[in-house]
This record gives C-alpha cells, structure tokens and sequence, in this order.
C-alpha cells in the first residue's frame, strides 16, 4: 500500500478522493468507486501500488495511436481496477476484479525502477498505461513516467477521460500522448452503461489538447446504444469544433462481451458509415477499428 495522493480528510473519520471526477466520500475502512483506493483510519491508501497484473510489448498501434511514434512499439502495464463499470468491457476479468473483498494477491510486485528497465532492456521507446484505467494506478504510473522522462522514453495514457483537473496536473508535465474514449454523446449512455457522466470528460478533453499532449480518440460503437447517426455526428462536430480537424477519431467494431452478451456485433458498414460521417464532418483522420 501507499498514501495515495489527491485527497482531503473531511473529520469523523472520512475522506474525500480527489484523483477523479466521482470525487468519492469514503468511510473507514471503506474503498471509491474503484476498488483500490481504501480508507484506514481517516488516511486513503493506493491497494495496487506497484502490484503489475499484465505487462506485455505491443505495437503503439494497438493503442490506438497511430499519428504518435508510428511503427513502434510500446511496454504496455496495468494493475486491475476501474472507475468505471461498463457493461461492455473487454478487460472486464482485471478492470472489476477491485470490486472484491481482497485485492491484495493479484499482480506481480514491481518497482517503477525494473517498469522503466524492462521498457529499456525491450527497445521500446515508450511505456503505455493501458488495458484498465490509469488514473486509478496515478500514485505508481506517475513514479514510473517521471523515471522513464529522465530515461528518454515517452508515456502514454489509454484512458476513458474521467480524471480531475488536480490529476491532469500532476501527470500531464509527463504525459506525451493520450487515447481518450469518448464512449458516447449521452448522459444517459454514460450513466447507465459506465456508470458515470459525460461532461467531465467532455471538458477534460479540451482541456489536454490545451495542454499540447498528442490526443487521439475512440469510439467503440454499439448496435442500439450509441450507433446513430445523429449521435455519431455530434461526436464528429465536437471533435472537429473543440479539438481541431486533425485530430485521429478510431472508430471500432463492439463485440459482446461482458454484460451485453445479447447485442449483436456492430455491423462492419456501420463503422464505414462512422467513419463517412466524420470525414463529412470535417476531420481529416478517422480510422475503422476491430475489422
């Protein structure tokens, strides 16, 4: 364990976390929304400091980035947890395995030292922290990417946007490039299938490519959830009116998995059309993914 950062002690014994936009109240002894952030004693402690459960070399397409050190590839790590709990997750056996009892015996113990030497030791110019939601790993990914800055090689953050700005602050003098999954265009998607809320990620997007860190981003597109065309072009015309045409939108084919086991696979003409809407909208690279 670790004392996470970005929290606040509220009296009576809770606190209050800080590191993303639920912004948890959490009793003693009691963990957020995540799963690995746990109250002891009126102190909030990182579960999974250090605590690696997948570590693996892929291509910084898989990302996907495709306009950021291309042809590449890139030692990817994550420890299990998420802020989130989409019904369609397709990392769902270590991004909810926090929401157990114990948490402690999953992932291997690594150093930010041997993260950063692996990368090296690998050739891998970068080190992406992928697969569950690297803002819930914050206190042990921003060890890691002030060591591998100092090391010459690049970060790079896969996540679904939902961090603070206090958040953003701390990682982004370290963050080169970011995929951002922009899930939908609705409240409602984001309340009743991720279990969170739109705007803040609306507004954290505009906020990094301020901040001039590479960002790209992915729609996973879901027959009868967020597959319309209407939707589909309001997130083309936020993306060319917010962040500017030349930002990458991927565009990806969902299979089931998860809790929507029943919804069928997004017809492969639909992400074509996805991909038809953005180019009409104005952007200049929108990608089909899962195809």
């Amino acid at each position: 364990m670790k004392e996470a950062l970005l929290y606040e002690k509220l009296g009576n014994g809770k606190v209050k976390c800080g590191l993303c936009n639920h912004r948890c109240v959490i009793d003693d002894k009691k963990r957020g929304i995540c799963g690995v952030r746990e109250n002891k004693g009126g102190k909030l402690y990182s579960l999974v400091y250090g605590k690696i459960i997948a570590e693996h070399i892929d291509p910084i397409e898989k990302k996907p980035l495709y306009h950021f050190m291309p042809g590449s590839f890139s030692l990817s790590i994550a420890t299990i947890g998420c802020n989130f709990r989409c019904l369609h997750c397709q990392n769902a056996d270590i991004s909810q395995l926090s929401k157990q009892t114990t948490i402690a015996e999953f992932g291997e113990d690594k150093t930010s030292e041997e993260i950063v030497q692996d990368a090296l030791e690998s050739n891998c110019p970068s080190i992406s922290y992928t697969y569950t939601e690297p803002t819930i790993f914050l206190e042990f990914a921003l060890d890691c990417m002030k060591l591998a800055k100092e090391k010459g090689l690049k970060n790079i953050w896969v996540s679904n946007g939902y961090m603070t700005k206090e958040a953003l602050d701390l990682i982004s003098p370290y963050l080169d490039a970011i995929n951002v999954d922009l899930k939908a265009f609705t409240e409602d998607f984001y309340q009743r299938v991720c279990g969170a809320r739109l705007q803040p990620v609306l507004d954290n997007l505009i906020d990094i490519k301020k901040r001039g860190i590479h960002l790209e981003i992915t729609t996973l597109i879901i027959p009868g959830k967020n597959d319309s065309e209407k939707e589909l072009k309001q997130i083309a015309e936020f993306i060319k009116k917010e962040l500017g045409a030349d930002t990458s939108w991927h565009v990806s084919r969902f299979f089931p998995y998860h809790k929507m086991p029943d919804v069928s696979p997004t017809p492969v003409e639909k992400v074509y059309r996805a991909v038809e809407i953005g180019k009409e909208a104005g952007l200049r690279y929108v990608y089909p993914g899962n195809i």
